[in-house]
Formats: structure tokens, sequence, C-alpha cells
């Protein structure tokens, strides 16, 4: 993980983490910050983490990852998801056929490696979207890697996604793409 990013398992210790996570935040509040506030702040970040942990439970996350510390005085918009293993199309293609197919339907995207294993990466941009809950627009990037054994018949999938305001420029978001794209070059397949 990058420095000042934490992580939030979804399937057990979603809330140990949700506490670590908000007693954290609180302890880095500036001293001017009136203590009366603080409890509704506490409330509004627990909120807030429990939406995003809603969201990407919906989208078969297996663990979120998310910026928890301020860069330069800005609480980054952004977040990762790893998803459960999903299970491949019912087809007798190879992975890097598939692959190659998913990044030619895709608008951007291409094939890289993942410690030894092809992986399409996409990139898009996402509309506001309020009646989903979307108010702002942002940029989407994920990857799709096939789970390797003789035959693969299970995918993972890492979207990365970060929000673009007024406030955040066009060179700022290109940076923490290529933040994730680099977290994503540290990826090594483990086996319990």
């Amino acid at each position: 993980m990058p420095p000042g990013w934490d992580t939030v398992p979804l399937r057990s210790g979603t809330n140990e983490a949700i506490q670590r996570i908000v007693k954290k935040s609180v302890s880095q509040l500036p001293a001017s910050f009136p203590k009366d506030a603080i409890p509704n702040a506490r409330l509004k970040l627990i909120k807030e983490l429990k939406d995003s942990i809603k969201k990407a439970r919906k989208s078969d996350g297996l663990t979120l990852y998310l910026p928890v510390e301020r860069m330069h005085g800005l609480l980054i918009p952004a977040s990762f998801v790893a998803s459960k293993p999903l299970a491949a199309p019912t087809t007798s293609a190879e992975p890097r056929a598939v692959l190659h197919d998913l990044a030619r339907t895709s608008e951007d995207a291409s094939v890289r490696r993942l410690d030894g294993s092809d992986a399409v990466r996409t990139l898009r941009k996402q509309t506001a979207s309020p009646d989903r809950g979307v108010d702002v627009p942002s940029w989407q990037v994920q990857y799709t890697v096939p789970i390797p054994g003789p035959a693969p018949t299970h995918w993972l999938t890492f979207s990365f996604g970060t929000l673009t305001t007024t406030a955040v420029d066009l060179e700022f978001t290109e940076t923490l793409i290529d933040l994730f794209d680099a977290v994503m070059t540290t990826f090594r397949w483990s086996y319990a």
C-alpha cells in the first residue's frame, strides 16, 4: 500500500477497521478543531466509510483500500477495491484471448503483466449520476487478471476510482492514476 492508505477487509474485521480509521482520523484533527464538533465529525466519517463499504460489497469486493492521511493538506478523493474471485465465462477460449477481446472492446485498454500473468487494464471517465448517489464525475481504472492454473477458471479485478471536481485538477488526477498503476506493478500472487 502507498503511505497514508489503509485496508478495510469486507468479509470479517470490517468494524475493527472502521474503528481504527476513525480513531486515527480524529487524532489527526487540528488543535483548532472545536471539541464539541468531534462527535459529529466522527459520526459523519463512520457513515461515509459504511457507504463506501456498502458500494464495495455490492461490486463483489473482497478488500477496500482507502487514503486515510492528507497529502499536501488534501484528503485524496480516491479508493480501490480488490474483488472476490469471479467465475470465468463458460468458454474454452484461452485467458490471453479473453483479455485481448476485453482490451479490444474498451475505449482505453491495454494488456499488462502482473506477476507473470497477463492482465487487461481499462481506463474510463464516468459522468456524474446523482440518481445513483454519484454527484461528481470520476475516473475509473480496472485491472482484470486470471488466477493462474492449468486451466484458469476464476478471475480477479482491481478497480480504482478517483473523483474529479473543480478543486482537483487533471494533472493531480493523472498522478493518482499513475500511483494506482505503480501499486499494481507490485502485485504478487500468494498461496496460503
